[in-house]
């Protein structure tokens, strides 16, 4: 392609960078889960949803990321080395705003539920995981942050 040059060189690549800048950014979710098994099927899953993800084997790891600004929702193990799914969700209650969690667990007990959700979940959700209902939280939990506002963790 020959560049353009002159005014109306101007004008088209002004009409291109305000169609790039108007675009919405698609929404990250990140996928914080000790078993790269799993990881890599809610990897797969999100970005057959048509969101990008970023992938994390453990809640330091995730905690350890910059700019978690840039996540739009997190789907959680509740069960992992280090600190827990619920230790992490009570790390990020200690910020001003963060993306919201979706917890996604093997340990589908009451017990473990209650005490997920009273640190602040989303949602909780039993592996197997049911897709559909995985898809439909995921897509109330970003309708959700963006009502509230980009998270700024």
């Amino acid at each position: 392609m020959i560049p353009q040059h002159g005014p109306s060189a101007h004008n088209n690549n002004r009409k291109y960078l305000e169609k790039v800048v108007s675009l919405p950014s698609v929404p990250t979710i990140a996928v914080v889960d000790d078993d790269e098994a799993i990881r890599e099927a809610m990897d797969d899953l999100v970005k057959s949803c048509g969101y990008d993800s970023r992938l994390f084997a453990s809640a330091e790891e995730f905690l350890a990321f910059e700019p978690r600004s840039d996540i739009d929702c997190m789907l959680v193990d509740v069960m992992m080395p280090g600190l827990s799914g619920i230790e992490l969700q009570a790390e990020l209650n200690k910020r001003p705003s963060h993306p919201p969690v979706i917890f996604v667990t093997s340990y589908k007990d009451e017990r473990t539920r209650n005490a997920a959700m009273s640190a602040g979940a989303f949602a909780f959700l039993g592996k197997p995981v049911d897709i559909e209902r995985l898809i439909g939280c995921l897509e109330s939990a970003l309708t959700h942050q963006l009502d509230q506002g980009r998270g700024d963790s």
